[in-house]
């Protein structure tokens, strides 16, 4: 089990679990975000940050400190 933020271009995971509090959660969760679904790390931005991912059929752009809330496996 590693943080979403800690994976390398080219990975690919699922979501074990959702961690923080209040907003930070909840905007994970719109974003579908959550426990189950499949990510796929497409691109990251020459300092790290932020990381472009695919998921349900989308990309969607996050930033490492959004990222390091979510346990892959």
């Amino acid at each position: 089990m590693k943080l979403l933020s800690q994976f390398k271009v080219g990975e690919r995971g699922v979501v074990v679990a959702v961690h923080g509090e209040g907003a930070i959660r909840r905007r994970l969760f719109d974003m579908g975000i959550t426990p189950g679904a499949e990510i796929y790390l497409r691109k990251k931005a020459p300092l790290g940050d932020p990381m472009e991912v695919s998921l349900r059929g989308y990309e969607l752009t996050l930033r490492n400190a959004e990222a390091a809330h979510v346990e892959m496996k």
